[in-house]
């Protein structure tokens, strides 16, 4: 059902995102120029108190290269509208990093401040803090930017309430992304409009990835390979998990550097773990140094214009602790291969958990697990954007479809003291076809490959 809407979507005419032509005059401030506009947005940006107005219109320079083609954001943002056209919300205010980067490539840094992204059946406009300047504007796909001063209290709230001044009707909001204290600002904001949630349908959306989308994630997950093999070329005893990190680092942000020239450089990271750090899959990196036998945790994030992919790897150093410590890696292995085995078209997300957890039951292993099997993949990060309608997990019954981007990995721990201690993961990410699945992660699992002789 999802799919066919989707289709229906992208085939809806586009509808004209032209930016309204601004007469934009300078105000020079001591010294400082402020840029103000006559009326963008059907907003008034210029108050009785021009040393300090609440709202600025501050375009500089050009718009940049959009990551994704314009039939492909207008795709996202007409499937937004008919979402609302057929449930009676006249706009829907973003203010998730995840969902203002999908439908305008927009990636904000929060900072304390208050960011949004407003999107009505005839405009799109992203409401960004001052200290910003110009780039949330010259990053806003297909739409307008306010930029909201620090000179007053609320002033983002005042900027959401002056664009939907005209509007009647429900608003959209995220549930999920909403703390109470801004639910409560939006209220007073939005006076009798009702407040109905967005963040549902939107996750629905993302969770089916368009063609465009694949090839970014591929070649994510090709870089993530390079930052693999970057990390491993750094691993010796006596060397750092922080060194090892910093190698798969550079390595991957390079990469992304050299093949999209236009994209912001912006949160790529390595979580580098070893000994008793691997037990815990978000561990952060220390400055432990590797001795022989160590059991290594490897984790690349490359981030492409707030699209997520990964690699993770189990590994040792110079030679596998114990004979207990092999069989838990084969065992957790084997349980890799077979999910690899069951991501195609048809099957639901928590028969492929049922079917796994038969494996770690053979080998008396399944109390030792810490988390799903597996997760979709688009614009998300460690601290944005979990589709949490597409997890391998017990307790999500989603259909795997064709355009779905999901990982595998499995992982186990075994506390310390006890045989075989340390965290076991691997990490492989798929996408759906019509006919099976594609795994596009290249890197190699296993102890017949990864017992790393320094």
């Amino acid at each position: 059902m999802l799919r066919t809407a989707l289709s229906r979507w992208s085939s809806l005419s586009v509808t004209s995102l032209t930016r309204p032509a601004y007469s934009a005059s300078a105000l020079t401030l001591q010294g400082t120029a402020r840029w103000q506009s006559t009326g963008p947005t059907d907003l008034n940006l210029n108050p009785v108190n021009k040393d300090m107005p609440r709202l600025l219109d501050l375009k500089n320079g050009q718009k940049v290269k959009c990551t994704f083609s314009e039939d492909e954001m207008n795709r996202r943002v007409n499937g937004l509208r008919t979402h609302m056209e057929e449930n009676g919300i006249v706009a829907s205010i973003f203010t998730s990093y995840h969902n203002i980067n999908y439908f305008s490539d927009f990636l904000y840094c929060k900072f304390g401040r208050q960011y949004g992204l407003i999107i009505t059946m005839d405009k799109t406009i992203s409401v960004s803090a001052n200290i910003d300047g110009g780039q949330p504007w010259r990053r806003t796909f297909g739409g307008d930017n306010v930029v909201y001063t620090d000179w007053h209290q609320d002033n983002f709230y005042f900027a959401l309430g002056e664009i939907l001044k005209d509007y009647t009707g429900r608003v959209g909001v995220e549930y999920d992304s909403v703390p109470l204290d801004n639910y409560k600002h939006f209220e007073k904001a939005l006076p009798v409009r009702p407040l109905v949630d967005i963040g549902v349908p939107t996750m629905k959306m993302r969770m089916m990835k368009s063609p465009e989308e694949v090839a970014l994630i591929k070649q994510g997950a090709r870089i993530a390979d390079i930052g693999g093999y970057a990390c491993v070329e750094a691993v010796a005893e006596g060397v750092g998990e922080h060194e090892v990190a910093l190698a798969g680092t550079q390595a991957m942000v390079r990469e992304i550097a050299d093949t999209y020239p236009h994209a912001e450089l912006r949160d790529t990271w390595v979580w580098f773990q070893s000994g008793l750090n691997t037990d815990g899959a978000h561990n952060p990196v220390t400055s432990r140094r590797m001795i022989n036998g160590d059991i290594l945790s490897l984790n690349c994030f490359p981030m492409i214009a707030g699209y997520y992919t990964a690699l993770e790897r189990t590994m040792f150093l110079n030679h596998v602790t114990s004979d207990r410590h092999l069989a838990l890696w084969e065992a957790n292995c084997e349980v890799h291969r077979r999910g690899l085995e069951l991501i195609k078209p048809g099957i639901k997300c928590s028969d492929i958990a049922a079917e796994l957890n038969e494996i770690y039951k053979k080998y008396d292993l399944l109390q030792y697990r810490t988390f799903g099997y597996g997760h979709s993949f688009g614009t998300l990060c460690h601290y944005y954007g979990r589709e949490a309608g597409l997890e391998l997990r017990e307790d999500v019954d989603t259909v795997l479809e064709p355009g779905m981007v999901v990982s595998m990995e499995p992982m186990i721990m075994i506390p310390e003291g006890q045989a075989g201690a340390g965290g076991y993961r691997e990490h492989d990410i798929l996408v759906v076809m019509e006919d099976g699945a594609e795994n596009i992660t290249k890197f190699p699992f296993g102890p017949e490959h990864l017992i790393l002789k320094k």
